[in-house]
C-alpha cells in the first residue's frame, strides 16, 4: 500500500511540473488517503504483533 501512495505521489510531481494542476491534485490526494489508511494499518499490526508475540 505505501508502494501505491509513492506512485500516486510520484504522478502528482510530474503532472505538477507540467502543469496539470487538477491531476495533480487528485493525485495528491490518493496519495495522502492511501499513506494514512498504510500508517494506521502499520500501527495497529506493531501492537497486535507485539501483544500477541510474547508467550
Amino acid at each position: 500500500m505505501l508502494h501505491y501512495a509513492l506512485v500516486f505521489f510520484v504522478i502528482a510531481l510530474i503532472a505538477a511540473v507540467f502543469g496539470f494542476g487538477g491531476i495533480a491534485a487528485g493525485a495528491v490526494g490518493i496519495a495522502k488517503t492511501l499513506f494514512f489508511v498504510f500508517l494506521i494499518l502499520a500501527v495497529v499490526s506493531f501492537i497486535f504483533n507485539s501483544a500477541g508475540g510474547k508467550g
